[in-house]
């Protein structure tokens, strides 16, 4: 599992580790059931404190991302695809929200941003 940390962003560290977690839960890059590092050695591998891995762990739990097996680990929790799917419509969605303000910012129109869309969907083919 890779995560990096930018000790110059303005997002806190914890909300980091969360993020890239739930980035890569919802990529299918963890698959459910998968075993996390415990806190303390995720803590170790990034060099952070304990309590910040523990708050990103704990959010990700709220969030039902993750479950906690006491005496086992730390656990990608089942999901439903239906609730995986939204999850990763919001995803977008709030990504494409900061495109649309980026764009606005730039002059950009809607028709132009559709094209650039459209033309990346089609990069792919």
């Amino acid at each position: 599992m890779t995560i990096i940390i930018a000790n110059t962003a303005a997002e806190p560290i914890y909300e980091q580790i969360a993020r890239q977690i739930k980035d890569m839960i919802l990529r299918g890059e963890m698959k459910e059931g998968a075993l996390l590092p415990s806190i303390r050695s995720l803590a170790k591998e990034l060099q952070v404190s304990v309590i910040t891995t523990k708050r990103a762990y704990e959010e990700l739990e709220k969030e039902g991302f993750l479950e906690t097996v006491g005496g086992k680990g730390t656990f990608v929790a089942g999901q439903s695809l239906e609730l995986l799917r939204e999850r990763k419509l919001a995803l977008v969605e709030e990504k494409l929200a900061g495109v649309v303000a980026e764009c606005r910012l730039l002059g950009i129109t809607e028709a132009e941003a559709i094209r650039i869309l459209q033309l990346l969907f089609r990069e792919d083919e």
